[in-house]
């Protein structure tokens, strides 16, 4: 008899065995749970649900028997059996109703099988049966509320989602996770002021939970974004066990003649904006320059025209949104990939931890996202000089590289027929200001900012995104309140992508938001006709928009902060002809303009992969600063705290110079090569 064979027989003999054991009622809760966990591991999965069918029904009046049918759920929905989960939930429940990881995975398991009403139902009664304050209850209600609020806000159901998650807030405001989608859900409803504190969670804590990406809408600090980041990145990634994963040696490849590896990560890599930026520049690659590998990370799409194109255009296209991080990155590591390109950043559905386990040599930071990562693993960060000029370096942990414009576009979007005005649902002779930007880019202060203008301009609408039925009627009833006609604020329906475009062009102007200004809608805008005013800040989400108004030939429309920016949309408003001259400009600079030379991007980018390539190879890769930043949140999150809504330079840093300095007074700073320069010290 083979090794096997006895080990086959000796399975066969403890399984008859506990099965037997079960039915004497001999067998322990311990020795049950013990075995069934040894066989799920062994492959067996099928002898543990029967030795666990056995024991239940032999043994109804046990006193853990609830327990038994938890554990039992959790078995046979690792066995792929979602119905007889749901079943022995029910059961486990029904013996203890106030079990609360039984409710919670019964919640879970509606909600897998596509039951969402089902799934918000269930967790609401736990709700309700759970109001007494002990630690395990109150840590399972909080569970339930925030995954009630998951659910409704994946459905789009924002109102419905956010007094769920502040009730999770309440409970526990040191729970980061639920503030981040709280925080987000505000600005995407236009619930304003964004952060509402109360007497049980602080202002700080609030500020504290806001991911980097909403704290771009929400504050014009870049210092603070930078630190934030960084704190993000610890708390989000931390140190993963990377013990059993070499680090990846630099190939030498320079002046060999051999193509160098470039890798693209990304959840966007699709009909996204992402995608649409970035799909003709892969296409334009020079093939003998350098060899294509993309990594999608989102979810699986069929029949995507922008991946369609992307697999058509590179060498090599992997799927790894089903895999873990590690195996990402080991995949990575084994594509021998030279320059690994991070194109999410800290947006939805990144893998940020894949790059964590270094599985290229060269790390680098590119499009998907408007900030620094002040992470130690990101050594670059690709963007153009109005972006991130010499003197704003400081305010990233990454190395910069420079292109002619950080917004790619994509020459051969298909744009349908321009409908007229009537058609678009917009008045024939109205002055029709526009923004289509998201709405968690419009704050309480742009939107200020559009009244006085609509006020000056009485014959004007603005045209905007719809955000929903309510979201609509609370901007036109904030609009009522500033004296303006509601009717005057004209909400655009969704619509195609190519329809959309046509349809942008028919407005007048269209108005930036701030602090997070317009990205690919400006570089849409300016493709269909439709001149951009804008102001720059000091983050890169708010100087992104004046970027590519100027690398599409407009620098008159780059206006001098938010007074100057009212009063040119005045002024423009006012005068419609005026903007004739501009539109002109536009149209004979299209094609010859920075904003649309995308053979130029594509070969100055292989440039960059290039000399980064050659500074690994010379052991110069740089290493991310992150001194001090701590220091920088500290006193960020205090000065935040006051929402100023635009600042010069120079009273900005002042100001972060006069706390480093007390701060320094009481225990000594390190200098760094950021704001606390020894300079700056000096001179205090």
């Amino acid at each position: 008899m083979t090794e096997g064979q006895v080990q086959g027989t000796d399975a066969a003999a403890a399984f008859a065995n506990m099965i037997e054991m079960a039915r004497l009622q001999r067998l322990s809760v311990t020795d049950l749970f013990g075995y069934a966990e040894a066989r799920s591991a062994a492959g067996a999965p099928a002898e543990a649900i029967e030795v666990y069918k056995a024991w239940l029904a032999y043994n109804e009046a046990h006193p853990l028997l609830h327990l038994v049918y938890f554990n039992y759920a959790v078995t046979v929905r690792q066995a792929g059996d979602l119905t007889g989960s749901i079943h022995a939930l029910r059961m486990a429940i029904k013996l203890d109703p106030k079990f609360g990881q039984a409710q919670i995975n019964l919640g879970r398991a509606y909600e897998d099988a596509g039951l969402g009403v089902l799934a918000i139902n269930q967790w609401r009664s736990f709700i309700e049966l759970t109001g007494e304050a002990t630690a395990d209850k109150v840590a399972h209600r909080v569970m339930v509320l925030q995954h009630i609020g998951r659910v409704m806000e994946n459905a789009g159901l924002l109102e419905e989602a956010e007094p769920s998650m502040w009730q999770a807030i309440e409970l526990r405001p040191d729970k980061l996770e639920t503030g981040q989608h709280w925080s987000a859900i505000r600005q995407r409803l236009c619930k304003w002021p964004i952060l509402t504190p109360s007497d049980h969670v602080s202002l700080r804590q609030l500020i504290d939970a806001l991911s980097p990406l909403s704290l771009g809408s929400y504050s014009d600090d870049p210092i603070f974004q930078l630190a934030k980041a960084y704190r993000y990145n610890k708390s989000l990634v931390g140190r993963p066990d990377t013990s059993g994963f070499a680090r990846k040696t630099v190939a030498r490849k320079a002046g060999t003649g051999a193509r160098l590896r470039v890798g693209y990560v990304s959840s966007d890599l699709r009909d996204h904006a992402v995608g649409f930026a970035l799909r003709e520049v892969l296409e334009l690659h020079d093939k003998d320059r350098v060899e294509i590998y993309a990594y999608y990370c989102g979810d699986p799409v069929a029949n995507d025209p922008t991946q369609n194109r992307m697999k058509a255009a590179i060498d090599c296209w992997r799927e790894i949104g089903q895999v873990t991080d590690e195996q990402a990155a080991r995949l990575i590591a084994d594509d021998d990939i030279d320059i690994l390109i991070d194109v999410n950043g800290y947006t939805k559905h990144a893998r940020t931890r894949i790059f964590a386990y270094r599985p290229a040599p060269v790390i680098v930071n590119f499009c998907g996202y408007p900030g620094s990562m002040g992470s130690p693993f990101h050594q670059y960060m690709i963007t153009d000089e109005l972006v991130v000029p010499e003197e704003n370096r400081v305010y990233y942990s990454e190395t910069v590289k420079y292109i002619p414009c950080t917004q790619p576009v994509d020459r051969k979007r298909l744009i349908a027929a321009k409908p007229s005005r009537k058609e678009a649902g917009l008045p024939e002779k109205a002055f029709v200001y526009a923004c289509f930007n998201g709405m968690q880019k419009i704050t309480q202060a742009t939107f200020g900012q559009w009244m006085q203008i609509l006020t000056a301009v009485p014959k004007s609408v603005l045209w905007i995104l719809t955000g929903g039925d309510s979201v609509d009627q609370r901007l036109r009833d904030l609009a009522k309140a500033a004296g303006i006609e509601p009717e005057r604020i004209i909400f655009a329906p969704k619509a195609g992508n190519a329809q959309h475009l046509a349809r942008v062009g028919v407005a007048d102007l269209f108005l930036d938001t701030f602090p997070y200004g317009a990205h690919s809608t400006a570089a849409d805008s300016l493709t269909v006709g439709l001149p951009v005013l804008t102001f720059p800040g000091k983050t890169f989400a708010a100087r992104f928009c004046h970027s590519i108004v100027h690398a599409a030939g407009l620098p008159d429309l780059i206006c001098n902060g938010p007074e100057d920016y009212v009063a040119r949309a005045i002024a423009f408003g006012r005068d419609p002809k005026s903007l004739q001259a501009v539109r002109d400009q536009l149209a004979a600079n299209r094609e010859t303009s920075v904003l649309r030379d995308m053979p130029g991007l594509a070969r100055r980018l292989e440039d960059i992969y290039w000399e980064m390539q050659e500074e690994a190879e010379r052991g110069e890769t740089p290493v991310p600063d992150l001194r001090n930043l701590d220091t920088y949140y500290e006193i960020g999150a205090e000065l935040v705290q006051a929402n100023l809504v635009y600042q010069d330079d120079a009273a900005y840093r002042a100001q972060y110079l006069d706390k480093l300095a007390a701060l320094h007074d009481f225990a000594p700073i390190p200098f760094d090569d950021r704001l606390w320069t020894a300079d700056a010290a000096a001179r205090r």
